[in-house]
């Protein structure tokens, strides 16, 4: 694709010559001739120098360089586009494997691939254009939306409502039992308390692999509009996150929690039960979040506080050896 045409495709202003033929896309350090390439991160300009792309992606132009510049506010936003037009998803082509288990009151819809061994359980309904694949279990009593992909060995308990242009990657559990139990002390005996609720996912959620969302114990677990869930991720029954939110690896949110909208809780962040968190909040990895955040901005720490606050503790605790050592001269002295 010549560089001009794929400009016009990504909304980019082109700097440079619009008839270089672009063949492949490739970071800036490994780029060869015919690859377009990115930056976004100034720590990678050390490579403009070095390069052999044939183009780049950037939010501004750069006056000294000699190929062909795509200018655009968002030049990974544009780059993620741009990986879709080159390396378009390839997946199944629609028919239900003679292999699969799929219950008689189950509705699969137009243009679905339902895979080898696949198993749909009573009163579930399977929108058109879904795709899942091998060893997928759907229980009774679900439904999943349109052009839904599931990829194999994933696990969806019963009453679990999945929306449209969802993505669920492999080895994940949706609806599983929530940690829920009642301790007798009285009888010295533990009662598990019956999970009756549900797991609802709305449209255009991606989930990764081998990650575990509990059902209601009464009520719903909500997984809002957009809201993107890394690899091994544990969400606790009736936990609500809003829309839009980055749950990133290894994060563990406990029962109960309300999440606002466009939230991102970095890797193994943990979150107690029973508490809010507002819309536009940022909290860095390894923090431990244990009371509600009331007001949007970025956190971090154990326990957590905002993260100004936490970078004067952090600097102090640094020092906390050159200042012992001042204090014992001072004291012996």
């Amino acid at each position: 694709m010549k560089v001009g045409e794929l400009s016009e495709k990504l909304g980019c202003r082109l700097v440079g010559d619009p008839n270089v033929e672009i063949t492949g896309i490739s970071e800036i350090q490994n780029a060869r001739e015919g690859d377009l390439t990115f930056l976004t991160n100034p720590k990678y300009r050390k490579f403009l120098k070095v390069t052999r792309a044939s183009a780049i992606l950037l939010d501004r132009e750069i006056p000294e360089l000699k190929i062909p510049q795509l200018i655009c506010s968002e030049p990974y936003v544009a780059f993620a586009k741009a990986l879709n037009l080159f390396y378009p998803e390839r997946l199944p082509e629609a028919g239900v494997s003679k292999k699969a288990s799929i219950s008689p009151t189950a509705k699969v819809g137009k243009d679905c691939y339902i895979g080898d061994f696949v198993f749909i359980g009573d009163n579930t309904k399977i929108g058109k254009g879904v795709k899942i694949f091998p060893g997928v279990y759907v229980g009774s009593n679900c439904e999943i939306g349109d052009y839904t992909v599931i990829y194999p060995n994933v696990t969806i308990y019963d009453r679990t409502r999945i929306g449209k242009f969802v993505r669920i990657h492999s080895g994940t559990v949706i609806g599983s039992d929530g940690f829920g139990y009642a301790f007798s002390k009285k009888e010295k005996k533990i009662y598990k308390v019956p999970q009756t609720g549900g797991v609802v996912v709305e449209d255009f959620v991606e989930i990764g692999a081998n990650t575990s969302i509990d059902r209601g114990t009464v009520g719903d677990t909500v997984i809002g509009e957009g809201t993107k869930i890394d690899n091994l991720v544990q969400v606790g029954h009736n936990v609500k996150i809003g829309k839009y939110c980055f749950i990133v690896s290894q994060v563990g949110i406990s029962g109960s929690t309300k999440i606002g909208d466009f939230v991102t809780l970095a890797g193994k962040v943990g979150v107690a039960g029973h508490i809010e968190i507002a819309s536009n909040v940022t909290v860095a990895a390894k923090s431990g979040i244990t009371k509600s955040i009331k007001e949007a901005g970025t956190y971090a720490g154990f326990p957590v506080r905002p993260y100004k606050e936490w970078r004067k503790i952090q600097a102090l605790v640094d020092r906390l050896p050159e200042i012992y050592e001042k204090v014992r001269k001072i004291l012996k002295g």
